[in-house]
């Protein structure tokens, strides 16, 4: 019996070990809390959570300045607040109106929006990210910093009355969200080196070049 309960007890430590390792190597990103504390990692991060900001209108927003750099999504939502601009809306289109400025974005049939409250808020979450990237642990570069990663999901909704006809009552919900925004300062652009092989030439291209196989003079 006390074998027994030494092999389990061998059996259950192997297998905790095992899981940590698997834990600590099968890391999508790797040990990125290392790095963000050696300063290799050259991101910055910020977030909000439970705002009162429409999830469908925000998530299209979100997707709309994914990758782009930091100072062109600033333009980019200012331009929209003008109405210069829109948001395409590609997953959430349901009552989403066509106007002309769909047509500078890669909308399907020039459905967009202008959603304010959630531009609005982008846009301080991109002052904020910013601020972050250039404090003095950090000292990014601001021109050179892209947007790495959005995120916005559902927030639990809130939930209100209003009030119908014959005395009945009905739900007045929020669709609130959450919000997150990292981004990440580019290294410089590494030019492809040319390559200096020779382009290998087809049978009939030979013939055009009347390349003889012994490499000399063509007979009469």
């Amino acid at each position: 019996l006390v074998s027994i309960l030494q092999l389990i007890d061998s059996v259950v430590v192997t297998h905790h070990r095992a899981a940590s390792i698997m834990g600590k190597t099968s890391h999508k990103y790797g040990n990125w809390q290392e790095q963000e504390a050696s300063g290799e990692e050259k991101t910055a991060k910020t977030r909000a959570g439970y705002m009162r900001v429409h999830f469908k209108k925000a998530r299209e927003v979100g997707h709309a300045i994914k990758g782009m750099p930091l100072l062109k999504a600033k333009w980019y939502l200012e331009q929209v607040l003008e109405q210069k601009r829109g948001i395409p809306m590609k997953r959430f289109t349901g009552g989403c109106g066509r106007h002309a400025v769909g047509k500078l974005e890669s909308a399907p049939g020039n459905c967009v929006a202008f959603p304010t409250k959630a531009t609005q808020l982008f846009l301080d979450l991109i002052t904020n990210v910013q601020a972050n990237a250039e404090e003095a642990g950090k000292g990014l570069d601001a021109t050179k910093l892209v947007i790495k990663r959005v995120q916005v999901n559902r927030a639990p909704k809130t939930r209100r009355r209003t009030y119908r006809a014959h005395g009945r009552i009905g739900k007045y919900e929020g669709s609130p969200a959450h919000f997150e925004l990292e981004v990440e300062e580019m290294g410089a652009q590494v030019e492809k080196a040319a390559d200096a092989a020779q382009p290998r030439l087809t049978a009939k291209r030979a013939a055009q070049l009347r390349i003889t196989a012994g490499g000399g003079a063509a007979s009469a």
